[in-house]
């Protein structure tokens, strides 16, 4: 069974930057694809970004390209999302999300609030 655990979510002013981090129970060299995903309050929960074992990256649309970047780290079993320029309509909870084998894994969600 994998696990998987984010962090790095917090309460953040509209401008301002987070780092989220997702720290898998296995090595991530073994997943397909990893990826987060967000969930706004009565909103259905959409993909943010990707990124494949080779490092390839592909984002939900050019203005979270502008504004995230997400990246692994294969030696720390970790995956990061770098958030910059916060929008109020970034609030939502972030999670984590790890393919292996046709199987799809979920972190527990880090809740991110951007708010003067």
């Amino acid at each position: 069974q994998v696990q998987l655990v984010e962090s790095g979510g917090g309460l953040v002013q509209p401008g301002g930057s987070l780092r989220l981090s997702c720290v898998a129970s296995a090595s991530i060299i073994r997943f397909q694809m990893m990826g987060w995903y967000r969930q706004a309050p009565g909103k259905q929960r959409e993909l943010v970004a990707r990124i494949s074992t080779g490092g390839s990256t592909w984002y939900a649309d050019s203005g979270l390209r502008d504004r995230f970047t997400i990246s692994r780290d294969n030696a720390a079993n970790t995956v990061y999302l770098q958030m910059n320029s916060l929008k109020p309509e970034d609030t939502a909870v972030y999670y984590c999300k790890a393919d292996l084998g046709g199987v799809s894994y979920w972190g527990q969600g880090t809740q991110v609030t951007v708010s003067s």
